[in-house]
């Protein structure tokens, strides 16, 4: 037997849509996430990045469970002494869905060259409308929990 390791050539991307309204942020971060870095895939070889696009709509009818939307905070540091900067969850996702999305996948890769390539195939959109339909995505199939 000998190990499969997949070459940069041989990987076949393909588009894939991803409905937000009503999904668990955390929930739906982790399973783009594994799209993302190809996980869902036979070919995965974790030094080549084997993952597909990812375009998620509907990014401001996202939810947290509990009582998180009312306590969680981000925060920033601007770099200046003093300077930081903190925002509640319910604030930035009405000023920013598409960012309170992304921040929540990109976190979920890894800190590296190769975690930037895979945030680099992940586009966030507010609503239901999207740029993408040149490239014929497919819709993705989340697992919900509870079904």
């Amino acid at each position: 037997m000998k190990t499969y390791s997949a070459r940069p050539a041989e990987v076949q991307r393909s588009w894939l849509v991803v409905d937000g309204e009503g999904r668990t942020l955390g929930r739906l971060a982790t399973q783009i996430a594994t799209v993302l870095k190809g996980k869902h895939k036979p070919i995965y070889t974790p030094h080549i990045d084997t993952g597909d696009h990812v375009v998620v709509i509907n990014a401001a009818k996202i939810k947290l469970t509990g009582m998180k939307s009312g306590q969680k905070v981000y925060h920033r540091y601007t770099g200046y002494p003093g300077g930081l900067r903190s925002e509640q969850f319910d604030k930035k996702l009405a000023r920013r869905p598409e960012a309170v999305v992304e921040d929540a996948i990109k976190g979920m890769l890894p800190h590296t060259k190769l975690g930037r390539a895979m945030a680099g195939k992940l586009k966030v959109y507010r609503d239901d409308k999207h740029t993408h339909e040149a490239q014929k995505p497919e819709a993705l199939k989340l697992v919900q929990k509870g079904s």
